[in-house]
């Protein structure tokens, strides 16, 4: 007869439960891996972990206009004047090229206001009168003369200042042929207006990063 093999009953094995809850024992797990130094990289419960990029967005970088472009040499061609009243800089430009800049100064090899005070202020000559009672030359003359002096034309070209010119510049802007000046500060000289007009040379106005057509 076949005997009958008793085999013992499988046993029950208990999952002890965790009295912590979930996000505890993660953060359990966390602590244990600082103290054992265990890399991030190996993730938890084994499970290997996503690194995660760091995507940094550079805010768009803005270009200056050529209007600001050209305004912005003329006002750096300016912190190089040595008057004591009016800090002028001037750039001549043509098919948005640079041909000359000027700043106002006395002429080269001569003392400067700077030094040896302002001659307008002794004589107490108000600002846009008796041009001719000054030891500076203009920054406008100053660009037309440098463009002169390395035989550059400038007929066409468009002149930014940081002040209006005067009457004497003036003249030299319409005999060398600029069509075009771009202004940034008014100059009380209204004969130098009434020149520019009747010559046919275009004002421009800037203001505010915006360029506004100068009335008349």
């Amino acid at each position: 007869m076949d005997r009958k093999i008793n085999k013992p009953p499988k046993r029950k094995t208990k999952v002890q439960k965790s009295p912590l809850p979930t996000g505890e024992i993660e953060r359990s797990e966390m602590r244990s891996r600082d103290r054992l130094k265990i890399p991030p990289e190996a993730g938890v419960r084994g499970q290997p972990r996503i690194k995660s990029e760091k995507v940094s967005i550079k805010p768009k970088r803005t270009r200056p206009s050529w209007d600001e472009y050209f305004m912005n040499i003329a006002e750096l061609a300016a912190t190089r004047s040595t008057c004591l009243r009016r800090q002028v800089g001037s750039v001549i430009v043509k098919d948005k090229k640079i041909l000359a800049t000027g700043y106002n100064g006395a002429p080269s090899g001569l003392k400067h206001c700077l030094d040896i005070g302002c001659l307008r202020d002794k004589l107490g000559i108000p600002s846009g009168e008796r041009h001719e009672l000054c030891r500076a030359t203009h920054a406008e003359q100053n660009a037309i003369v440098q463009a002169a002096l390395f035989g550059v034309s400038i007929r066409n070209s468009t002149l930014y200042s940081t002040t209006q010119p005067c009457i004497l510049c003036t003249k030299l802007i319409i005999n060398a042929g600029i069509k075009k000046i771009v202004i940034k500060d008014s100059y009380p000289d209204k004969m130098s207006r009434e020149m520019l007009k009747e010559a046919g040379v275009e004002i421009q106005v800037f203001k505010s990063y915006v360029v506004k057509r100068l009335k008349s």
